[in-house]
């Protein structure tokens, strides 16, 4: 009973700090380009994470640390760049409600590659919410002819992204802690992430005032919304199911919204059915 009920601590929890990520990328890239934020993103939460949880490392045995690579890859190195890239043309309130398309992915995917049942209203549910998702970028296409829609694409890549990765943990890292998982993502990230970073010039703008100030800002990203989160997304997967995990993102556009109406960020009447449309099939794709 406990089990049950903790499970929707973490998952009102991961809502707050993850649909509060996609204002601090908007704060972020006034300052930094998409692949210097991704970058610092990765290298603030690794750094975290060596601190708190380096001593979790050597316990990770031999033959689990291809999975590691794997999810650290699918987890976070794809989907942080895909996510900042996609903030440089569309709202963040919109990106948001796309990435609440990662439970159905999820559910497809560990239906195609990992033996997961499904029943028929499920894949209603799929269907559902990828009307939803039409609706919410051709809608936004036509009242926004500022903003790139096509950058929506890549939201949706790093939403398969997150559900190949809920699938691997699942089934096969359940059994290491989920410090041990999300330190040893970030370890095998480092080198990478700095690599990006040095490449994209960001340390011939450090010393420029706006730059400084969107570092702050994806320095609590980093800590908070990568590290920390990460850690609580994996133990919620070994204690419930990735299905049941990736429904964070029910909650997730909810949060988002309301840092983006303060942020003047505005939905039209058709937007918000589209988002409507994309929550109802999630539900209906991940409801057993």
């Amino acid at each position: 009973m406990i089990s049950k009920q903790l499970k929707w601590v973490y998952l009102i929890i991961l809502s707050l700090i993850w649909g509060s990520s996609f204002i601090l990328i908007k704060k972020g890239l006034v300052g930094l380009s998409a692949m210097q934020l991704g970058s610092l993103r990765i290298i603030f939460a690794a750094l975290f994470l060596m601190v708190i949880g380096a001593k979790s490392v050597p316990i990770i045995p031999r033959p689990k640390w291809k999975y590691i690579a794997l999810t650290s890859l699918f987890g976070t190195f794809i989907p942080v760049y895909l996510f900042a890239i996609a903030e440089t043309e569309i709202d963040s309130s919109i990106t948001a409600i796309l990435n609440a398309l990662t439970p159905l992915n999820t559910l497809l995917f560990g239906a195609t590659f990992f033996g997961i049942t499904f029943q028929k209203k499920q894949i209603w549910g799929v269907f559902i919410g990828l009307i939803g998702s039409v609706l919410l970028v051709l809608n936004g296409a036509i009242n926004n002819p500022g903003h790139n829609y096509y950058y929506a694409i890549l939201v949706i890549i790093a939403t398969i992204c997150y559900a190949i990765n809920a699938n691997l943990l699942k089934r096969f890292l359940s059994d290491l802690s989920p410090l041990s998982i999300t330190t040893g993502n970030f370890m095998v990230l480092l080198l990478p992430a700095l690599s990006v970073l040095y490449f994209s010039g960001f340390f011939e703008v450090i010393h420029i005032n706006k730059v400084q100030h969107s570092v702050l800002f994806i320095m609590l990203l980093g800590v908070l919304g990568t590290g920390i989160a990460n850690i609580l997304f994996f133990k919620l997967i070994q204690m419930s199911s990735p299905v049941f995990a990736t429904s964070v993102t029910y909650l997730i556009p909810i949060v988002a919204f309301f840092w983006g109406f303060l942020d003047n960020e505005i939905l039209t009447s058709v937007q918000f059915f589209g988002a409507f449309v994309i929550l109802i099939g999630v539900y209906l794709s991940a409801k057993k």
